[in-house]
């Protein structure tokens, strides 16, 4: 639809941005990473405000974007839930140590969980359980990836994954665990709306899909991170790739 096209336009900034990534390095790596977030960020937001008004916007926002900002400058301090780590100074400005494009991150992810476990499941704890599982699934390339660039590392990395030093187990359990708390949070202030499938939802599932499978590409072939690509390729995969037949059935 017409009306739509700013958001395909977002996504296909997006995409541009994302695949020229492996391809650079250094500081220019570092500000795609931060325009890739930015694009992202807008993108889920302005979806949901389009698509489900400005109450699910704020209430995105409010959860996802403060609540994100919360739990890291918590973790930076306390080293819960996530472990001990620090974020080095590639990313932008920081505020209690906490680089502002990270809250912004985990917005533009949530989102899509979302929306996703609306077509996977029919009621709502099914629905938190399901997106709060995407949502922690996709730091399984996340953090492998930032790590190996530098921009942020723990003090105590161990036990980690199997061929995935530097992450320590401990950090996915925290995301897990937040992801539960937000998606509870979103799933009730965002109110009915909230709940609904929309038709306008397509940019936010190819999204979803393209975050997936870009990544497991990019792990395995460009960035040299097999093991994450492994990890992330199966778990994220049992949460993503479902969605593929439930898109065809709603069409």
């Amino acid at each position: 639809m017409q009306k739509d096209r700013p958001l395909w336009a977002l996504l296909g900034a997006l995409v541009l941005v994302q695949i020229c990534y492996p391809l650079t390095r250094g500081e220019v790596r570092a500000g795609l990473t931060v325009a890739t977030v930015v694009l992202g960020y807008v993108l889920s937001v302005a979806h949901a405000w389009r698509c489900r008004g400005a109450r699910a916007a704020l209430a995105l926002v409010a959860t996802a974007t403060l609540g994100g900002f919360a739990i890291e400058a918590l973790g930076v301090a306390t080293g819960f839930p996530f472990g001990t780590y620090d974020y080095s100074g590639q990313l932008g400005p920081k505020v209690l140590g906490v680089p502002l494009i990270i809250p912004l991150a985990w917005t533009w992810m949530a989102w899509p969980a979302w929306l996703a476990a609306l077509r996977l499941a029919r009621s709502r704890p099914a629905r938190i359980a399901l997106a709060a599982a995407g949502l922690a699934a996709w730091d399984l390339f996340l953090d492998p990836q930032m790590v190996a660039e530098g921009y942020w590392s723990w003090d105590s990395p161990t036990p980690a994954l199997p061929g995935v030093p530097g992450v320590p187990i401990g950090n996915y359990l925290g995301w897990l665990g937040f992801a539960l708390l937000l998606m509870t949070v979103l799933a009730a202030a965002t109110g009915p709306a909230g709940h609904r499938r929309d038709g306008g939802d397509g940019p936010m599932m190819v999204l979803w899909l393209w975050t997936y499978a870009s990544s497991v590409l990019a792990h395995a072939v460009f960035l040299g991170l097999p093991w994450s690509a492994l990890w992330g390729g199966v778990l994220m995969g049992a949460v993503v790739l479902p969605l593929i037949p439930a898109a065809r059935r709603g069409a």
